[in-house]
């Protein structure tokens, strides 16, 4: 369980970060918390000194002495392993920051998508946890991206086809390609595939097969260029021989 604090001196700042980090948490299932709130620099490094905490969200500029980059400095006397992430108005200070081992500089005003990417990464760095997430619905549903078989084109709609359901969105095919990592291929002009999840080929019939009797299919346009990923290095197994492919 990871223990979030969180210093600014303005209160309303406190209270937007900790609604938005709460949203994250449970978004994603988070093993995570919010331990301390506090207004001031002071009370921060007391309750530092004493408890033990794994992330800090810190403000730089307070109307009172000290700053939050003198905060961080006393920080990391007291413990090197902390992760600190500022989130301020002042950008000007973010080259400064990074002298604290500063885990990230984040501007006001924070978003959410920004402050999530953010949450996200900072899960991978700790424990190692790759896995990616696709938003849909006006971020009102979440698919864990390695759970997606393929995606198809109907219409006006994009249906995501995953381990468990499928999930139905109307967005833009070609910005959703876009953003999906290199294991997804386009093989048709209405399917995305993910090369990871396939099970077999049947070439005679031009179709991508997937456990559970799913499957797509490969377009014409597509197929020279589909079939060329199998000949790369990072996917030789034994889906479809590479030997006979023409």
């Amino acid at each position: 369980m990871l223990g979030f604090v969180i210093c600014d001196d303005n209160s309303s700042a406190i209270n937007k970060l900790s609604k938005m980090l709460n949203s994250i948490i449970i978004s994603y299932n988070l093993k995570a918390q919010i331990t301390y709130t506090t207004t001031s620099p002071t009370d921060l490094l007391k309750f530092v000194q004493n408890n033990q905490t794994d992330v800090i969200l810190l403000d730089i500029d307070f109307k009172i002495s000290p700053s939050g980059l003198e905060i961080a400095e006393e920080i990391r006397k007291i413990d090197k392993s902390v992760y600190i992430i500022f989130v301020t108005g002042h950008f000007e200070f973010g080259m400064v920051a990074y002298k604290y081992k500063t885990f990230d500089f984040l501007q006001k005003p924070l978003t959410k998508e920004r402050f999530e990417e953010t949450i996200l990464r900072l899960y991978s760095d700790i424990f190692g946890n790759k896995a990616r997430y696709i938003r849909l619905d006006n971020d009102k549903t979440v698919i864990k991206e390695d759970s997606i078989k393929f995606i198809k084109k109907e219409g006006m709609k994009v249906i995501f086809h995953t381990d468990s359901r499928n999930y139905e969105t109307y967005s833009s095919f070609n910005k959703i390609a876009n953003m999906l990592p290199y294991n997804f291929v386009r093989c048709h002009k209405s399917y995305i595939v993910n090369i990871a999840k396939i099970d077999n080929i049947d070439m005679t019939n031009n179709s991508i097969n997937f456990n559970e009797n799913d499957k797509c299919f490969i377009g014409p346009k597509y197929k020279n260029d589909f079939m060329e990923v199998f000949k790369n290095e990072y996917f030789t197994n034994n889906m479809v021989s590479t030997d006979s492919i023409k």
